[in-house]
C-alpha cells in the first residue's frame, strides 16, 4: 500500500500566496467603480475558462481560449492604459511602513496617531465660496504621491482650515490662480498647474477647472473638488467622472470613504 504523501505547505508558499492577494486586492481597488471592473471580471472568467477547457481536455475550445491569452495582452495594455499608469504611480510611490505604504490598509498595521483629512472644513469653505461664485480647483491626494506636480506650483505646510482654504482662493489672492494639493490634512502645495484632459466630452457649463480635475484624476488615484466661478456649483471627479451627491453631508460622506 502506497503511502499517502500530505501536501506540504511552506513557508514560502504562504508569502507566495499572500503577495498575490495584496496584487488582486490593488488591482481591485484601482478598477472599483468604474467601466473597467467589468472588463476585468470578463477576463477572470476567461481565464478560468482556459484553465478549465486545459484541465478536460477540450482542445477546440482550449486553443481558442489559448489564443486569446497568448495575443490578448496588448488589447489588455490598450484597454487598461489608465489603470496599469495608476498601478504603476502606486507602486512607484508605495514607502514600506510609512504612511503610504503598502500594508496601510490593513488595520492592525495603521497608525493611530494619523491626522485624518478634515473633509468638512474642505466642503464648507467650498459651500462659502460657491455662495459668492469663487472658483477653487482642490486636489486630495491618496496612495498615488503627487510630488512630480508641486514643482509647477509653490511648495507650502499649511494645516487645513476653512478660513485658510478661503483665503487661498480669495479673488484677490496671489495664490488663488491654480490647484491646491491637500495630502492628510496640510496643503501641500498651492498654484499647481494640472494635465488638462481635452479628450473627455463634457457639459459647455464645465471650464478649465473640471478638465483639469478629469485630467488628474484619471492618471492617479487622487480626488479631485472643483468649484465653479460661474455658477457656484460644487463638483465632486474620481477616477475621471463626477460623482452624484445628493446635498453636503451625502458629499462628506463619500468623500470619507474614498479616502478610507
Amino acid at each position: 500500500m502506497e503511502n499517502l504523501q500530505l501536501w506540504e505547505f511552506r513557508f514560502i508558499d504562504f508569502v507566495d500566496v499572500f503577495l498575490v492577494a495584496i496584487l488582486l486586492y490593488y488591482i481591485y481597488k484601482l478598477v472599483k467603480g468604474t467601466v473597467a471592473i467589468n472588463i476585468f471580471i470578463g477576463i477572470l472568467i476567461i481565464y478560468f475558462a482556459w484553465r478549465l477547457t486545459d484541465y478536460l481536455q477540450m482542445q477546440m475550445l482550449y486553443s481558442i481560449f489559448d489564443g486569446f491569452m497568448k495575443v490578448g495582452i496588448i488589447a489588455l495594455i490598450v484597454v487598461f492604459q489608465p489603470e496599469i499608469r495608476k498601478f504603476l504611480l502606486l507602486v512607484g510611490s508605495t514607502n514600506i511602513g510609512g504612511k503610504k505604504g503598502i500594508f496601510k490598509n490593513f488595520k492592525f498595521l495603521k497608525n493611530e496617531n494619523q491626522t485624518s483629512t478634515d473633509v468638512e472644513a474642505i466642503i464648507n469653505a467650498c459651500n462659502r465660496m460657491g455662495a459668492t461664485n469663487t472658483g477653487a480647483l482642490i486636489v486630495i491626494e491618496r496612495n498615488n504621491n503627487l510630488d512630480f506636480l508641486t514643482n509647477t506650483g509653490d511648495d507650502t505646510n499649511i494645516l487645513v482650515s476653512q478660513p485658510i482654504i478661503e483665503s487661498i482662493f480669495f479673488k484677490n489672492s496671489p495664490l488663488h490662480d491654480g490647484a491646491i494639493i491637500i495630502d492628510k490634512n496640510v496643503v501641500k502645495a498651492t498654484r499647481v498647474i494640472l494635465p488638462v484632459n481635452n479628450e473627455k466630452r463634457i457639459p459647455e457649463r464645465f471650464g478649465l477647472r473640471h478638465r483639469a480635475a478629469i485630467g488628474i484624476t484619471e492618471k492617479t488615484d487622487a480626488l479631485a473638488i472643483a468649484v465653479s466661478e460661474e455658477t457656484g456649483q460644487i463638483s465632486y471627479i474620481k477616477n475621471g467622472e463626477f460623482v452624484m451627491f445628493k446635498d453636503t453631508d451625502d458629499l462628506v460622506k463619500k468623500i470619507k470613504e474614498d479616502l478610507n
